[in-house]
């Protein structure tokens, strides 16, 4: 028998009504709802689609992914089955998975992007689309979302083409070719029109085996996430929040090393109105349906009729 959580943990994302505010971050649930054959994804908010891209991607060659002591890290290289086949195959059986679906859209160009989030805008069962901008821009060779104007027009764009959607930026924990920080890049994209923030990607990260004295990824170089970074998400969250989001009324899905309820706990205490959970549910299955169960107590034990009442609820002293 599944799990149903209390109206307390329901909350309104964008116009989009959600049993609880935990989600399956994008990569982590497969291509659509393949996480619904062994685990029961009734009880979450929504997962998060695979990034697609215009044309097929096989990713990175092996080995493209390990686990470290305090984490994952990841160098997939954005393997999908492209656009195409989401259009023809995937895209048709939305309605079936049993939870909102949030699709994910990445690319080398606004075309690209708009193109790509113009297709699921016409899905009728996509109410949300997240932007993955960590992908370079070939115009500059920067990431969308290291380059403040790339990024304004981009998302400008897409939102010329979203009228059936509603559209989350996902920015990069650390941002590298810029003296923008991740509030100043957050004061774009919403400026631009963006309907929500992710925080954050994985963090660029690399590990050696110390006896080949080889990389352990082929890629070289890939992307941490797990246990180990959920400080570091928990401070950008903090501060976005309190930069741009919590005034402008942006809601913020936090993603970054949710491994136990109080990990999610504090996410919505800095700012977060939503979770993701994405290495947590490679390492075990049963996370997020534990993270659903803890949020429902704590909340009753806080107190409050709505968890949406503890977003940005740090108190910081007098």
């Amino acid at each position: 028998m599944g799990y149903a959580p209390s109206e307390r943990l329901g909350i309104d994302l964008c116009g989009v009504g959600m049993v609880s505010p935990v989600v399956l971050a994008a990569g982590t649930a497969g291509v659509l709802g393949e996480m619904g054959d062994v685990m029961d994804i009734s009880m979450l908010g929504g997962i998060v689609g695979k990034s697609i891209t215009r044309e097929a991607r096989e990713g990175n060659v092996f080995p493209r992914i390990t686990f470290t002591r305090g984490g994952m890290l990841n160098a997939i290289g954005l393997a999908n089955p492209g656009l195409g086949v989401w259009e023809s195959e995937i895209g048709p059986k939305v309605d079936g998975v049993g939870t909102n679906v949030i699709g994910s859209v990445a690319g080398d160009s606004v075309e690209e992007y708009v193109e790509i989030a113009s297709a699921m805008d016409g899905v009728e069962g996509v109410k949300i689309i997240e932007l993955n901008v960590s992908c370079p821009n070939v115009h500059s060779g920067l990431e969308f979302g290291a380059d403040p104007g790339a990024l304004g027009e981009l998302v400008s764009a897409v939102r010329g083409v979203t009228g059936n959607t509603k559209v989350f930026v996902k920015l990069s924990p650390i941002v590298v070719g810029t003296p923008s920080t991740v509030v100043d890049l957050a004061k774009v994209a919403v400026d631009a029109g963006a309907d929500g923030l992710v925080l954050c990607n994985t963090v660029p990260a690399m590990g050696i085996d110390v006896n080949t004295r080889r990389p352990v990824l082929s890629n070289v170089m890939g992307g941490m996430s797990g246990p180990a970074v959920h400080p570091i998400v928990v401070r950008l969250v903090h501060l976005v929040y309190r930069g741009i989001a919590g005034d402008a009324g942006v809601p913020i899905l936090a993603v970054g090393g949710v491994s136990r309820w109080e990990d999610a706990a504090e996410f919505i205490l800095a700012g977060a109105s939503c979770v993701g959970i994405g290495a947590g549910s490679f390492a075990d299955l049963r996370i997020p349906k534990k993270v659903v169960k803890g949020l429902d107590r704590w909340c009753l034990k806080q107190g409050v009729g709505s968890i949406g009442e503890l977003v940005g609820g740090v108190e910081l002293g007098e």
